[in-house]
C-alpha cells in the first residue's frame, strides 16, 4: 500500500511540474504577444500621423490661398479622413489577429535578436595610462675640489645640449693645476732619489762582498805564516836548549879536569849557547816579524769585521725587487693620479655643459660653495630619449610582447610609441596586487612633451584582418567550453566555437562559425536548444 501511495504521490509531482513549466511558457508568450501588440500599436500610430501629417500639410496648402475663409470637406480630404479611419480599424484588426493567432497555437516561436557573422578587420587593445619618464639620465657629479663662481640652472629648467650649467672660479683652477704639476714633479723626485740611494747601496754590497772574499784570504795566508814563524822560533830555541843541555853533559862529563883544554872549550860553548837563547839574531827576527804578522792580522780582520757591518747595512735597506716594483708603482700612480687631476680642471675650464637635450630634475651645487670631489652636483633627464610607465596585471601579461605598437596621448598631443622593455619580475601596487612594469618608448617626442605627466596608452597587441566576427554579448560558457546560439529554419541550435582575440564589442571566432550564419546577440535563462524562435535581424 505504501508503495502505490509514494507512486501515486510522484505522478502527482510530474504533473504539477509539467503544469508549472506550461504556466512559464504561457507567462512568455503573453510577455510575447504584448510586446507584439505594441509593435503593431505603434506602427497603427506611425501610419495615422503619417497620414494626418499629409491631410494637414494640403489643407494648409489650400489655406495660404484663403486665410479667412472657411469651407467645408471637399470630397478629397473626406476620402483621406475615411483612410485614416480605415487603416486605424485595419491596425486593430491586425492587433487582434496577431492576439488570437498567439493564444490559439502553442507552437508559436519566441523572438530572438540576431546579428550574421560577419567577416572584417580586428583589433586588441589593452587601454591603461602610465607616467612619462626619461630613458636617459645623466647624474654629474664634482671631479675636483674647486670654488663653484655660478649655478646656471634650477630644478625644472630645460636645457639644450652644450648650455652651461655651472662655472667654476678660474683663480682656483690655476692653483689646483700648479699643485697637481708639483705632485708630479714630487713623485719624479722621490723615484730617483730612492734608486740612487738603492744604487749607493748596491755599490757598498758589491764592494763588502768583494772586500771581505779578500780579508778572509789574506787573514788565512797571515794566519798561516804566523804559524809558520811561531813554529820555526820554537824549534830555533828548542834546538838551542837540546844544544845547551848537551854542551852541560859534556861539561859534566869533563868536571873532574878542570884544567883542561876540553873543559875549558866546553865551558865557552855552554856560555855562548846561553847567550845565544837569549839573544839568537834569527829568533829575534824571526819574533819583530811576527810581531808585524799579529798587527797585520788584527786589522785584517777588524777590516773585515767592518765590511761584514757594512754588507748586513747593504742588505737590510737594499731595496729588494718587489720593493723597487712597489716604488715603481708608487711613482706610477701618483702621476696617473696628478694627470687625471689636470685631465679634470681642464674639462671645466669652461664648467659644466649639458649633454643632451633635457629637464634639470635635481640641483644640489650652490654658487660661492666648495663641493668635495665625488659629491653629486645635479641631475639631466632627456627629452628627447622618452618613454611611459605603465603596469600591467596577470590577466593582460600574456597579450603584451616587446616589439608592439602603442598610442600615447599626452595632454592634447597624441605620439607614437613601442613597447622596449617587460621586466622579469613583479612587484605590488598600491592596492597589493601583483603587476609588471612595462616601458614603452615615444617614437616621435617633440618639445611639448613633459616629464613626471600622466599619459593615457592604447596598446595594440594584436589585429587580425578577414576574421570571422560576431558580438562579444553572443558568446556564452559551459562546462564544455563556449558557443553560441544560432537560428536555423526558425530552430535554435547551439554551436560550440573557438574564439580568438576580442575587441571591447567584438570577438573573432576561429572554428565553429561562418560568415553570414545568424546568431543570437542577448542570450537568456529561457533559451534551449531546439526550441522554435523567430529570428529579428539587429543592425
Amino acid at each position: 500500500m505504501s508503495d502505490k501511495k509514494k507512486s501515486k504521490e510522484e505522478k502527482s509531482k510530474e504533473e504539477k511540474i509539467k503544469e508549472e513549466k506550461k504556466q512559464n511558457n504561457d507567462v512568455v508568450t503573453a510577455d510575447n504577444i504584448i510586446a507584439q501588440t505594441q509593435t503593431a500599436i505603434l506602427l497603427n500610430e506611425d501610419v495615422t500621423k503619417m497620414t494626418s501629417t499629409e491631410i494637414e500639410m494640403e489643407s494648409g496648402k489650400k489655406k495660404k490661398k484663403a486665410k479667412k475663409e472657411k469651407k467645408p470637406l471637399d470630397r478629397s480630404a473626406k476620402k483621406k479622413r475615411k483612410k485614416i479611419i480605415g487603416f486605424s480599424i485595419l491596425g486593430v484588426v491586425v492587433i487582434l489577429f496577431v492576439v488570437m493567432k498567439v493564444f490559439g497555437s502553442q507552437d508559436t516561436g519566441v523572438f530572438v535578436a540576431t546579428t550574421g557573422a560577419m567577416v572584417g578587420e580586428i583589433e586588441q587593445i589593452i587601454s591603461t595610462s602610465g607616467t612619462v619618464t626619461t630613458e636617459k639620465t645623466k647624474s654629474y657629479f664634482s671631479d675636483v675640489d674647486v670654488l663653484i663662481s655660478g649655478v646656471s640652472v634650477e630644478a625644472g629648467d630645460a636645457v639644450k645640449a652644450g648650455d652651461v650649467l655651472i662655472s667654476y672660479d678660474e683663480e682656483s683652477i690655476a692653483r689646483e693645476k700648479e699643485l697637481a704639476q708639483l705632485k708630479v714633479q714630487s713623485a719624479e723626485g722621490n723615484y730617483k732619489n730612492s734608486v740612487q740611494n738603492n744604487s749607493q747601496k748596491i755599490g757598498d754590497l758589491n764592494e763588502a762582498n768583494v772586500n771581505l772574499e779578500v780579508l778572509d784570504q789574506q787573514i788565512a795566508d797571515t794566519e798561516a805564516y804566523i804559524t809558520n814563524l811561531n813554529y820555526k822560533i820554537d824549534k830555533k830555541k828548542s834546538d838551542l836548549a837540546y844544544e845547551g843541555a848537551l854542551l852541560q853533559i859534556s861539561l859534566l862529563d869533563w868536571q873532574d879536569q878542570p884544567d883542561s883544554d876540553e873543559y875549558m872549550n866546553l865551558q865557552k860553548l855552554v856560555q855562548l849557547n846561553s847567550y845565544e837563547q837569549q839573544n839568537n839574531k834569527e829568533i829575534q827576527g824571526w819574533e819583530d816579524e811576527l810581531e808585524v804578522y799579529n798587527k797585520m792580522l788584527s786589522d785584517y780582520k777588524e777590516y773585515r769585521s767592518e765590511m761584514k757591518s757594512q754588507l748586513s747595512s747593504a742588505e737590510s735597506s737594499r731595496m729588494t725587487s718587489g720593493a723597487r716594483e712597489e716604488l715603481e708603482a708608487e711613482k706610477q700612480t701618483k702621476e696617473i693620479e696628478a694627470v687625471d687631476s689636470l685631465k679634470s680642471l681642464e674639462a671645466v675650464e669652461n664648467g659644466i655643459t649639458a649633454e643632451f637635450n633635457g629637464v634639470v630634475t635635481e640641483v644640489n651645487a650652490v654658487e660661492g660653495g666648495t663641493v668635495a670631489a665625488g659629491s653629486q652636483l645635479l641631475k639631466l633627464e632627456s627629452t628627447e630619449n622618452v618613454m611611459v610607465k605603465i603596469s600591467v596585471t596577470k590577466y593582460d601579461l600574456d597579450k603584451i610582447a616587446v616589439g608592439q605598437n602603442a598610442t600615447i596621448t599626452i595632454g592634447s598631443k597624441e605620439y607614437n610609441g613601442k613597447i622596449s622593455k617587460i621586466n622579469k619580475m613583479a612587484e605590488k601596487n598600491n592596492s597589493g596586487a601583483a603587476v609588471v612594469g612595462t616601458e614603452i618608448e615615444i617614437t616621435n617626442p617633440d618639445s611639448d612633451v613633459i616629464l613626471g605627466v600622466e599619459a593615457k596608452v592604447i596598446v595594440c597587441t594584436a589585429r587580425e584582418e578577414n576574421a570571422v566576427l560576431i558580438p562579444v554579448t553572443a558568446v556564452n560558457v559551459d562546462m564544455e567550453g563556449e558557443f553560441v546560439y544560432a537560428v536555423e529554419e526558425n530552430i535554435l541550435v547551439k554551436k560550440k566555437i573557438v574564439t580568438g582575440i576580442s575587441s571591447d564589442t567584438m570577438v573573432q571566432v576561429t572554428e565553429g562559425l561562418a560568415e553570414g550564419e545568424q546568431i543570437v546577440t542577448d542570450v537568456t535563462a529561457n533559451l534551449q536548444e531546439g526550441m522554435s524562435v523567430i529570428a529579428m535581424p539587429q543592425s
